[in-house]
């Protein structure tokens, strides 16, 4: 765990969003949880990827959710303001959380949104405490993915809902590394879409939804390539440092290759 907390946090980040914030013309005063979706979406096809598990997860308004593996809360914020939710969202790494807390009260959702330290696999509240969990490109982290669904299926009401959007393949696949969620091929852990499966089937949930979305990210990938001008300077390069390009163009050649693949799972606690 502690290499995984190393492995995306160096003490210096909200400095750095800050400052690129105020580079790309956005006054840091005035910042919209909208203006940070550059960067707090940590995951393939940002915040477009989002909004479609969140469509096909249809959690009621008002809903108190879950975000496990939070990030900097980007995905909490969005449901918070476009939902009206109460969102809590737990992350391993202490940076993460504690800029999380930052952003979402310069935005003005630290009404909606709480954020705090903790371990998916030993999730730090009651049982029944929640009516919907997410998980967005955190079970490539998750080594005991039973154990963690397990804790969500734990903390969820009745019929609770649970949609994640996880990077998936063969633990052996050939691909290089370094890739955005790991250093090394010791860091990373993942499984294919049948092993989440049966993995939220053992902890009690009953599967509903499940789609691969390659062709998506693919089409993310090639609208990226076209672009024209000057990167931005808020953006996901900003959580990978030096070697961003390498990671993401790693990741980007396995997912042409056909070696891994984002998928959306959504389940639900039998109720």
């Amino acid at each position: 765990m502690d290499e995984i907390a190393r492995h995306y946090g160096d003490g210096t980040l909200l400095d750095r969003i800050m400052g690129a914030a105020t580079a790309d013309g956005l006054d840091p005063a005035e910042l919209t949880f909208a203006d940070l979706a550059p960067v707090d979406e940590f995951h393939v096809g940002g915040r477009a990827a989002t909004a479609s598990l969140l469509e096909r997860a249809a959690i009621p308004p008002g809903s108190r959710i879950l975000d496990v593996g939070c990030g900097l809360g980007g995905t909490a914020r969005y449901l918070a303001a476009t939902g009206s939710h109460t969102v809590t969202g737990v992350d391993l790494t202490p940076e993460y959380v504690e800029v999380a807390r930052s952003l979402t009260a310069l935005v003005g959702l630290d009404g909606l949104v709480t954020v705090r330290r903790g371990d998916a696999c030993a999730l730090p509240f009651p049982a029944a405490s929640f009516d919907a969990a997410v998980m967005l490109h955190v079970g490539m982290n998750v080594d005991d993915k039973a154990s963690a669904f397990a804790e969500v299926a734990r903390v969820l009401v009745d019929g609770g809902r649970f949609a994640m959007y996880e990077i998936m393949g063969l633990p052996d696949a050939a691909f290089d590394f370094p890739v955005p969620w790991a250093a090394s091929r010791a860091a990373s852990f993942l499984a294919p879409a049948d092993d989440y499966v049966h993995a939220l089937e053992a902890a009690g949930f009953t599967v509903e939804h499940v789609a691969d979305r390659t062709e998506f990210a693919l089409r993310f990938f090639e609208k990226l390539r076209r672009r024209t001008g000057p990167p931005p300077s808020l953006g996901l390069h900003l959580l990978m440092g030096d070697e961003a390009s390498l990671r993401y163009g790693n990741m980007v050649r396995a997912v042409e290759a056909g070696e891994i693949a984002p998928v959306e799972i959504v389940a639900s606690t039998r109720g």
